[in-house]
């Protein structure tokens, strides 16, 4: 899949999830699915959790996290050990 085409799998409206970047058709947060990637549950965990979604709206999400980083920078603090 183009990425053009995993991004039309997100959806944005006011009206639904207070307008956050959701998977279309569903309420699940974009942010939701990559919380959980980062924290190491795979893909196929996320597909038994949430049985309605397909492995193309994880990707999307991970597209959409992409896309939105690429203008977008968050300051990280780097500790000392």
């Amino acid at each position: 899949m183009t990425p053009a085409s995993l991004l039309s799998r997100i959806a944005i409206d006011p009206n639904i999830c207070f307008g956050k970047p959701c998977i279309r058709g569903h309420r699940i947060w974009v942010s939701l699915i990559l919380d959980f990637l980062a924290s190491g549950v795979t893909i196929e965990s996320l597909l038994e959790e949430y049985p309605g979604i397909e492995r193309e709206d994880i990707l999307a999400c991970i597209a959409y996290g992409a896309e939105m980083s690429r203008d977008c920078y968050v300051e990280i603090t780097v500790r000392s050990r």
